[in-house]
């Protein structure tokens, strides 16, 4: 029986269905270690990739640019070109169903969500480097060797390159007028690129870079692009600090008194040859005022470097102001990228300080430490804790040792009434509860202050026993200030405060 075209929509419905709840099921499931991570972000990636190619087959189909679909809901319908009613197409279609399965007897079921399930189950095959360490660190040391061996660069140790590759602004621009640099940086956004893709797979790098292609574009035209400033700006390609603006001056001795060294960048700005003399330089510069560049004869332009193209107009300049624009989106794009992994690179440059104080043993030995922890984590947080005794945690979360279990009498029950019957396991729990909300709480709704004569009392009775017996005592001593208090005359007579509020009232005092 051969599979018609709807029978391909459908199933590659069913198949996009089914790759959806896939994903959903596999990110139910969180990886214990970073790597299971990783691999379930690029099995997700995956799947993703498989759901969009699936989806464009269908737009094709729905397209139906030949036709063929249109014509073949007409075939069910009945509409066919010889004739044929509906019942007739329906049942010739029964015949070929009938007669597949009764070549096919012996044909099995297949568990589809099963065979999906095998099929994305497997791990990826991730290419990193020792260094990269399964992409926790970055392995920049090509780029370092080609950067300190450079005119552009300058000599450094690896973790200060580590801090100023992501700074391409800070190279003077001269240094980077050059076939080396171009391809260093393009090599270098290269592999931030592939390092990115395999460390972070879920995330988009195309929307990522239209992003960064918008905001480059805003800013170059304005010419406010760091490192680049002044090159992008819309009248002419041209730098406006270095442009002179001829129409003031009527002369060429007028001209030679800018000086020499601002006549030359005003004809490199132009493109047009900086040599000679003053007289020179300020004659040649003097020609472009009522000359446009298209008409200028070729031999005041300055020569072109090998391998570069020009046009029959002599257009020297906007030829380099399109490779300079290029160079300048590939260092804003690898900005980007070091901006999203600037964590990593803060990771990298720790790892090297690190290793700098170790020997070539001690860094072996930590390499298969790392291996084999990151083969066990996953397998030690999958098991369940054994703990048949009952212990407490710890902070670690596994049960304490035994030992200390005992030492602290862990399994003594201290029952409090005043807390509501609350059990405190262990002595030290005990007498830390006397201070805590919960027995203060229950000693106010007593009424009795909660003062350290009632420590160890766990009793309602013995508590307001105790209390009776506390404010009887302080009964018979108590101190009376109606009667005991001193208040002394004038005259040097001493009274009670009863007596001297008497007296006074009387005005005898």
């Amino acid at each position: 029986m051969s599979s018609t075209l709807l029978e391909v929509t459908r199933g590659s419905h069913e198949e996009v269905e089914r790759l959806e709840r896939l994903i959903v099921k596999e990110l139910q499931n969180e990886g214990a270690s970073s790597k299971e991570r990783l691999f379930q972000s690029h099995r997700v990636r995956f799947m993703i990739e498989h759901i969009v190619s699936t989806t464009n087959k269908l737009v094709e189909i729905y397209e139906d640019k030949d036709n063929a679909r249109k014509d073949e809901i007409a075939a069910l319908g009945g509409q066919t070109a010889t004739g044929t009613n509906v019942f007739s197409a329906f049942y010739d279609r029964l015949k070929e169903i009938r007669e597949y399965h009764r070549r096919h007897q012996s044909a099995r079921v297949i568990d589809a969500e099963e065979e999906y399930e095998q099929m994305f189950k497997e791990d990826p095959m991730l290419d990193f480097s020792g260094e990269e360490a399964s992409g926790r660190y970055l392995d920049l040391h090509q780029f370092y060797n080609m950067y300190i061996n450079s005119k552009f660069g300058k000599p450094m140790d690896y973790v200060a390159y580590l801090m100023v590759f992501s700074q391409p602004q800070k190279i003077p621009r001269k240094r980077k007028m050059t076939r080396q640099y171009k391809e260093y940086t393009i090599n270098i956004l290269e592999y931030l690129i592939s390092f990115f893709e395999r460390t972070e797979p879920l995330k988009d790098l195309d929307r990522i870079f239209s992003k960064v292609i918008s905001d480059f574009e805003e800013k170059w035209a304005i010419g406010e692009v760091e490192g680049w400033e002044n090159e992008g700006q819309e009248n002419g390609h041209v730098s406006q600090s270095d442009v002179i603006d001829l129409d003031y001056y009527s002369t060429v001795e007028e001209l030679m008194e800018l000086g020499p060294e601002k006549l030359k960048e005003a004809l490199a700005a132009l493109g047009l040859k900086t040599g000679g003399t003053v007289q020179q330089r300020a004659e040649r510069l003097f020609l472009t005022k009522n000359t446009p560049l298209e008409k200028l004869d070729r031999k005041h332009f300055a020569k072109l470097p090998c391998g570069s193209n020009q046009n029959g107009n002599g257009d020297v300049q906007f030829h380099k102001q399109e490779d300079i624009k290029e160079l300048a989106l590939v260092e804003a794009k690898m900005k980007k990228l070091c901006e999203l992994l600037e964590e990593i690179i803060v990771r990298t440059k720790e790892n090297i300080v690190k290793k700098q104080g170790m020997t070539f043993e001690e860094i072996e030995k930590e390499h298969e430490e790392e291996d084999e922890q990151a083969e066990s984590e996953s397998d030690e947080e999958d098991q369940p804790i054994y703990n048949p005794l009952k212990l407490p945690l710890g902070w670690d979360g596994k049960p304490i040792p035994y030992w200390l279990y005992k030492l602290h009498g862990l399994g003594q029950e201290f029952k409090c009434e005043i807390c509501g019957n609350h059990s405190y396991w262990g002595r030290r729990a005990f007498e830390r509860h006397f201070k805590e909300w919960r027995h203060q709480h229950g000693m106010r709704c007593l009424g009795i202050p909660n003062t350290k004569n009632f420590n160890e009392i766990t009793s309602i009775q013995d508590a307001k026993n105790l209390w009776e017996k506390i404010q009887k005592r302080q009964g018979l001593h108590k101190w009376r200030p109606d009667l005991e208090e001193e208040y002394e005359d004038q005259e040097g007579n001493i009274y009670n405060k009863k007596t001297y509020a008497d007296l006074q009232r009387q005005g005898l005092i």
